[in-house]
């Protein structure tokens, strides 16, 4: 097993070399026998994502607490309802999603996705749609798969 300040230096390394995570600074981690927790602030829900996929992935890491926060720049920022209208425009370009049986709202750039699927993938691939929109800064997926 390795030590705790290898673990964070391995975290560490993986949260530079990712080009998605801009400034890696931001990310305070700390580890524990293996449970690494991230906190600190990320630009998008997307970086968001990265940190926690990257810490996920380097040695020694058997969990992740994720109590990151997003803090979009005025840039970054939409209107609740353009959040909406790109969700649900994303939702049907994807050949994964039954659009038609999925609804988003959206509440200060909180996504959450409602409906009902045949297959998991199907609210896998709703939630990766609207986790990778500018403005969103998290999401509740309530999408429940309802065997055929």
């Amino acid at each position: 097993m390795l030590t705790n300040t290898t673990v964070e230096d391995e975290v560490r390394d993986a949260l530079q070399l990712d080009p998605r995570i801009p400034d890696d600074g931001e990310i305070a981690l700390a580890a524990q026998e293996g449970t690494v927790t991230l906190r600190g602030t990320v630009g998008s829900f997307s970086q968001r994502r990265a940190a926690v996929k990257d810490a996920r992935e380097a040695d020694g890491v058997e969990d992740v607490i994720d109590e990151l926060q997003v803090r979009l720049l005025n840039d970054d920022r939409r209107e609740d309802a353009d959040i909406r209208g790109a969700a649900l425009q994303f939702l049907m370009w994807d050949v994964e999603v039954p659009a038609e049986s999925i609804d988003v709202k959206i509440s200060d750039g909180w996504a959450t996705l409602k409906g009902d699927v045949s297959y998991q993938f199907e609210s896998d691939a709703a939630f990766n749609d609207v986790a990778c929109l500018y403005g969103v800064v998290g999401i509740t997926n309530d999408i429940e798969v309802v065997t055929p």
